[in-house]
């Protein structure tokens, strides 16, 4: 997990009861629970809606450009002279 071992997170842990009592622990756990469950349904529905716009556009017989809609290393046409 992130490279760390079982002592460092015992540590980290310890610090993070030193700081915040063990009335807070679980209110911060619930907390940390909630935006995980949020951050992983975001990630799903937009992973959702990316595979939704690739079948839609693969039905149409378009092709699918899977990379920026703009090449960062063109120049845009109003700069060119």
């Amino acid at each position: 997990m992130f490279g760390l071992g079982g002592q460092e997170l015992l540590l980290i842990l310890f610090i993070v009861l030193l700081f915040f009592g063990p009335s807070k622990l679980p209110e911060l756990a619930r907390g940390l629970g909630k935006g995980m469950r949020e951050f992983k349904k975001a990630q799903s529905d937009l992973e959702h809606e990316f595979n939704k716009v690739a079948e839609s556009a693969e039905a149409e017989g378009k092709p699918v450009d899977h990379q920026a809609s703009r090449d960062t290393n063109s120049v845009p046409e109003s700069k060119k002279s």
